[in-house]
């Protein structure tokens, strides 16, 4: 067995730990990634944020030729599309394999040794990686777990043949006729939302007794009327319940069974952190529920042992895993650093899109010692140009009445998510009302509704 000794080991080579690798090698660090076999990049470049947009990025397009061709649209016809899925799977699968290149790339530059295999932990600081060479012993000063999360599955409705994940879902070879989804979460809604562009008769089943409970209603009114206007069906506060020949068995709302028809059944119900199958119960770390538990630091409970990403709890989302990866390498090289945003900004790429940062109108209920100010998209000239400001849409900006600091910024519409880093980037600055209303915002764009929300709060908006 070979045997190799390291100042940093990394166990996943997701958002979290390639990101953490490379600035490992920046800082001079000797570091080993091992790499579980999802490739480099992990979920979200392999089979989660990349692929997604590029699978509901061609839905779009396709779209709008369709509306060409149906009648014609901005003056432009054009004949009925027909859509090659397993051309746009390939074409998703080029810009995969593009980006897996560039990280293999930028860790060789930053001399990551990369190890791909199964790690497994005799203990906190040991382990045997599996590989299709052998095996190999790794021990390290420290340990940077980022193992990342996998979709929960039923145990009613277990993928396999046409019950499928989100991973499925994005290497599907036709567009299935008739397209269930099980769970009316954002992952379920993107793809269901794409689908349904491309063609497919979309039923969604969700629990809860609206779509993306863990938004707001105004945010979501926009969505659900675009699913309405679409004719997807909605289920809500329905449960599902096994799939046998070609139907999926329902209960309603009312508590009637009733039996959908469905060529696939995407379920969608959450992701879970992977915990199991590495050895995390020889480590001696601490837990919060279902999630490592760490610090500000991103320390565990073991010495130099750390985590980072979807395994240290919510919010699972890629750029969280990046930022801890950052702040671990740089505390491991000797630096002061914390983990302490004050904001992560979250995007739901549906049809709208929607963007959340900070506190949400819920979480200053009944406070009077708040200012909430909303400006809408159809007041917008560049929204109007992109038919983006007849959804809906509208920026919202919540801020405290006593010092104007803003303290939650929302948006719902076309393109919103290119506006998520400057509502993340004027809340980690501690900005005020008059530091937005004093930037001169560039006209025309999307942009100026959260210029105008800021003044509107200020008591002045100019274009409404």
């Amino acid at each position: 067995m070979q045997n190799i000794k390291t100042k940093v080991l990394i166990i996943g080579a997701g958002t979290g730990g390639y990101v953490a690798g490379i600035r490992c090698g920046q800082l001079g660090l000797d570091t080993v990634l091992v790499d579980g076999g999802d490739g480099l990049g992990g979920t979200c470049l392999n089979v989660g944020c990349i692929p997604s947009k590029a699978i509901i990025h061609a839905a779009s397009k396709f779209e709008t030729v369709a509306k060409a061709a149906d009648g014609g649209t901005l003056g432009i016809t054009a004949a009925k599309p027909a859509i090659d899925l397993k051309a746009t799977v390939a074409w998703k699968d080029g810009i995969v394999k593009k980006l897996n290149g560039g990280v293999a790339a930028l860790l060789k530059k930053a001399k990551v040794k990369v190890i791909t295999g199964w790690a497994t932990f005799s203990d906190a600081k040991t382990c045997t990686v599996s590989t299709d060479d052998g095996d190999i012993r790794i021990t390290a000063e420290h340990v940077i777990l980022a193992t990342g999360s996998e979709p929960v599955e039923l145990p009613f409705l277990p993928f396999g043949g046409d019950v499928i994940s989100s991973t499925g879902a994005l290497s599907l070879s036709e567009v299935p006729k008739k397209l269930v989804v099980v769970g009316g979460g954002y992952i379920g809604l993107e793809l269901g939302i794409a689908y349904r562009k491309l063609g497919a008769e979309v039923t969604v089943v969700e629990m809860a007794e609206r779509i993306l409970p863990l938004y707001d209603k105004a945010l979501t009114d926009p969505v659900m009327k675009w699913m309405e206007r679409h004719g997807v069906t909605l289920h809500l506060g329905a449960r599902a319940g096994g799939f046998e020949k070609g139907k999926l068995s329902v209960t309603t709302k009312d508590g009637k069974p009733i039996q959908i028809a469905a060529d696939k059944v995407l379920v969608t119900v959450g992701r879970r952190p992977r915990t199991q199958g590495w050895g995390l119960e020889t480590m001696g770390l601490a837990m919060d529920g279902p999630f490592v538990k760490v610090d500000e630091r991103c320390a565990t409970a073991m010495k130099n042992v750390w985590a980072v990403g979807d395994l240290t709890g919510e919010p699972m989302l890629a750029h969280k895993g990046s930022a801890q990866g950052e702040v671990v390498a740089e505390i491991i090289a000797g630096h002061e650093r914390v983990f302490d945003p004050v904001t992560i900004a979250a995007v739901c790429f549906t049809e709208p899109e929607i963007v959340s940062a900070g506190l949400g109108p819920d979480d200053v209920k009944g406070r009077d010692d708040v200012i909430q100010s909303v400006f809408p998209f159809s007041a917008i000239g560049r929204a109007l140009a992109l038919e983006a400001g007849d959804d809906g849409g509208f920026v919202r900006v919540i801020a405290s009445k006593a010092d104007h600091r803003i303290l939650g910024i929302q948006a719902v519409g076309q393109h919103v998510s290119e506006l998520s880093n400057s509502f993340a980037q004027m809340m980690e600055m501690g900005a005020v009302l008059e530091d937005v209303a004093g930037v001169i915002h560039v006209h025309p764009t999307l942009g100026e509704a959260f210029h105008e929300a800021s003044l509107r709060a200020l008591g002045h908006a100019i274009h409404i």
